[in-house]
């Protein structure tokens, strides 16, 4: 999946008309996967390393440095395979797959300023292609407000889009949807343009 200088400016085009009916702030960010810092990947390779061993050592006369050798080469080409990405992500159950991306969309929520608009009215749109997750995290004001089920349309969008590999469209449906949602009850006001970036980041 890739995203075009193209994609980028026709989401920076679509965040920008949306926040011009509203005071509140649009952020997308696209994760291509959450799940960097599991662990399974170096477990099972070193318990597979570990176990490799015992049969060689009671079935075969294979001498004791060759037995360390085959040990270690087992060890590195698993953790190879098993750091792919889509092998990695396909290690981590489930419900661990979208409590990580959760995680990374509240990191990039705080990290993106979001949390630091002083009107609290900012919304992150974001998406984890490996994980195929998708959420929508609103700031204080506007979760005080609009309840998270109003949000799902945008996810659905979102969701729909990715699986026939036009991400660019799904956020675009989703901001324009999201947009419609924040005009409704955070009008714009003077001031309200420009306190963040209107741009898609790739992480």
């Amino acid at each position: 999946m890739t995203i075009s200088t193209e994609d980028h400016e026709r989401i920076t085009s679509a965040i920008r008309s949306a926040e011009e009916k509203t005071s509140g702030e649009i952020v997308c960010v696209l994760a291509r996967v959450s799940s960097h810092a599991t662990v399974f990947p170096v477990f099972i390779a070193a318990m597979v390393a570990l176990l490799a061993p015992w049969p060689l050592v009671a079935f075969t006369a294979m001498p004791v440095l060759r037995i360390l050798s085959v040990q270690v080469i087992l060890f590195i080409v698993l953790l190879t395979i098993l750091c792919i990405p889509a092998v990695r992500v396909a290690l981590v159950p489930r419900r661990a797959r979208r409590a990580i991306a959760y995680r990374v969309a509240m990191e990039q929520f705080i990290n993106r300023g979001i949390a630091r608009n002083a009107d609290r009215c900012g919304i992150l749109i974001f998406v984890s292609l490996a994980e195929r997750y998708a959420r929508i995290i609103a700031d204080d004001e506007i979760a005080k407000r609009v309840p998270q089920s109003r949000w799902q349309a945008a996810v659905d969008a979102l969701i729909a889009h990715a699986r026939e590999d036009h991400v660019a469209d799904g956020f675009i449906a989703a901001i324009e949807l999201c947009g419609k949602e924040l005009a409704q009850h955070f009008p714009p006001t003077r001031d309200s343009r420009g306190k963040l970036p209107d741009r898609l980041y790739v992480i």
